[in-house]
């Protein structure tokens, strides 16, 4: 592990680690396109970057922990990866024979995990980071799901405020890197709540990682963890600091960017830039209209894998990167450095995304980590909470409805109902669904067990389960939301209960794609007048992930978590002998 510590001070914005590494390697004279000067000679330089971790510290399941392969004949197979014992080899492995090569992150490593580091507060994935020899990484949305006080402890160490210490004598001791938030700044001051930059110094080879989460990160976090700061324009950020960077004699500039795209094809290995390429999402604008200066973007949040280039403002090729979630690849780029410029050769810069494959030997301190924790963990963990027939797919069954959605949906209607028999729907968010539940047994119990850890790894953000009150007029609004505002360019469809029903058609644009006269509540046609009980989590309650008109209910009650919710009704719906079979995820009728 690192021997250095960070905490947060007035100087934290100018970290820089110094390296040993004094020889410069033999080198080719290259043009730089970005013309930062006369080419000198060069050293080389790798990165090694990954993104949306999650804690998956064990071998993550379901689809969480697969890939697509494309095969030179253009025919794809799938194939199982991740898994932090595995993502150490791998990265180890790369590391060998270079003499400067930095590990870097673009955020959501933390936040949405399974219970192994959740139950925890994420401190077991902290430490495993630390044994990954993380150098530098940047926020993501997820970092802020248990408050931005709770990452700045995570960052600085210190034992859990309400938790403690989990064993007596160890303390959790933070970081080994520092966390970047550039855009992420107190409201009273404007200043960032932790360093905006990082100069990474190796043997004189210095590079300049500036890191910045999506602007929308206040719409899809819960509020009372982001209250007293803001999250400020992408693009503006990371050029304000990119010039501080540049007064600092500092040339090389990378970008950990937590927004992302989507490439033309799933498969990791695809050609982005060849005729069937081609990247989208809002990472293209940000790309477009970020400093020439910077010399590539690390990026992530939409679990996309992708390399592929994209013209800087001045017409010039920059790489743009994302290695998936969920620890399944990991991205290594290799670049020349000019000794002479102090500035990376943009022409050199290659990038490919390496699948961490579980064939390979396990890193050792990785599985003692991984064991110890576990051995915390196993008296909640292990707890059987309901039986399965098949697996239970969630945003791996690839439709707009999936099973695991229903089922969700149906848990927090029943527990609705516990409360006010007067519920009529319940409606769940697809972010909140992290993986699938999968029939084959992971641990200790058999086929078909599904244990609470395996509950928790689809539900981790302990919400609560709130009703209110919505109009029909608000009910189709809310139903518009999921494909219009901001949901419109990435449609966010919500899980229905039992007793929604509607059509979803996906050859118009905009709200019109819910067809509104085709809404039933209960069987019935939608009356605008009419005044429906509504379940959601406290999270949509909140209007987040873009549902502001869910804030206008009324009449709220506060149920249980959802996690509790869930597992209740595994257990009350299913045993041994009658385990509970896929829904049919049938309730919305989708065209197009």
């Amino acid at each position: 592990m690192h021997a250095r510590k960070y905490r947060l001070t007035a100087a934290a914005a100018g970290l820089a680690v110094a390296g040993a590494l004094a020889v410069a390697l033999p080198a080719a004279q290259a043009a730089d396109p970005a013309g930062h000067g006369t080419p000198g000679r060069t050293v080389d330089l790798q990165l090694l970057a990954i993104n949306d971790l999650h804690g998956a510290l064990e071998p993550p399941t379901g689809s969480n922990g697969t890939l697509i392969h494309e095969h030179p004949d253009g025919t794809t197979s799938q194939l199982t990866a991740g898994g932090v014992e595995y993502l150490a080899t791998g990265l180890r492995e790369a590391r060998e024979g270079e003499r400067r090569s930095l590990t870097v992150a673009a955020g959501d490593l933390i936040g949405a995990t399974p219970l192994l580091s959740g139950l925890f507060h994420d401190e077991p994935t902290i430490e495993a980071l630390n044994a990954l020899e993380m150098d530098v990484a940047g926020v993501g949305n997820h970092e802020f799901d248990e408050g931005w006080e709770e990452l700045i402890r995570l960052q600085e160490g210190g034992c859990h405020p309400v938790d403690g210490c989990y064993a007596e004598g160890r303390e959790f001791e933070g970081s080994d890197f520092p966390y970047l938030a550039a855009n992420v700044v107190h409201e009273d001051t404007g200043r960032p709540i932790l360093a905006p930059y990082s100069i990474q110094n190796l043997g004189g080879v210095k590079v300049g990682f500036i890191g910045v989460t999506l602007e929308g990160t206040g719409d899809i976090v819960t509020q009372e963890g982001i209250e007293g700061i803001d999250f400020l324009d992408e693009v503006e950020t990371i050029n304000k600091y990119t010039a501080q960077l540049e007064r600092r004699g500092v040339n090389a500039v990378v970008a950990l960017v937590h927004e992302g795209g989507y490439p033309a094809a799933p498969a990791y290995n695809h050609d982005c830039d060849g005729p069937a390429g081609g990247l989208s999402g809002p990472i293209v604008d940000i790309a477009q209209r970020t400093s020439s200066n910077v010399d590539a973007l690390v990026t992530g949040h939409t679990h996309q894998p992708y390399v592929c280039t994209i013209p800087d403002p001045s017409g010039h090729e920059r790489l743009v990167t994302s290695a998936a979630s969920n620890g399944r690849l990991f991205t290594e780029l290799n670049m020349a450095y000019d000794l002479r410029t102090d500035d990376i050769v943009r022409a050199s810069v290659e990038g490919t995304n390496r699948v961490v494959d579980r064939q390979q030997e396990r890193a050792p301190d990785l599985t003692e980590l991984i064991a110890y924790w576990n051995e915390l963990a196993a008296p909640v963990a292990n707890r059987p909470i309901g039986w399965i027939s098949e697996d239970i797919s969630g945003r791996g069954a690839g439709t707009p409805e999936f099973p695991l959605g229903d089922l969700i949906a149906d848990a927090q209607l029943a527990h609705a109902r516990s409360l006010d028999p007067s519920a009529d729907i319940a409606l769940m968010n697809p972010g909140g669904i992290r993986t699938d539940l999968v029939y084959a047994a992971s641990g200790a119990e058999g086929d078909g067990v599904v244990t609470y850890g395996e509950g928790f790894a689809v539900q981790p953000f302990s919400n609560t389960v709130n009703l209110v009150d919505l109009t029909g007029a608000h009910l189709l609004q809310v139903l518009r939301e999921q494909v219009s505002g901001a949901n419109e360019a990435a449609p966010k469809i919500l899980q229905p209960s039992e007793g929604l029903t509607y059509t979803l058609d996906l050859t118009r644009t905009g709200a019109d794609r819910i067809v509104a006269d085709s809404v039933r509540v209960g069987g019935q046609p939608l009356d605008p007048a009419a005044t429906y009980r509504v379940a959601v989590n406290s999270f949509l309650a909140g209007g987040g992930d873009g549902f502001p008109t869910l804030k206008q209910g009324t009449d709220p009650l506060v149920g249980a978590d959802d996690m509790a919710v869930l597992a209740d009704y595994l257990t009350a719906h299913s045993s041994a002998t009658a385990p509970l079979a896929a829904p049919a995820a049938d309730r919305i009728t989708v065209i197009g």
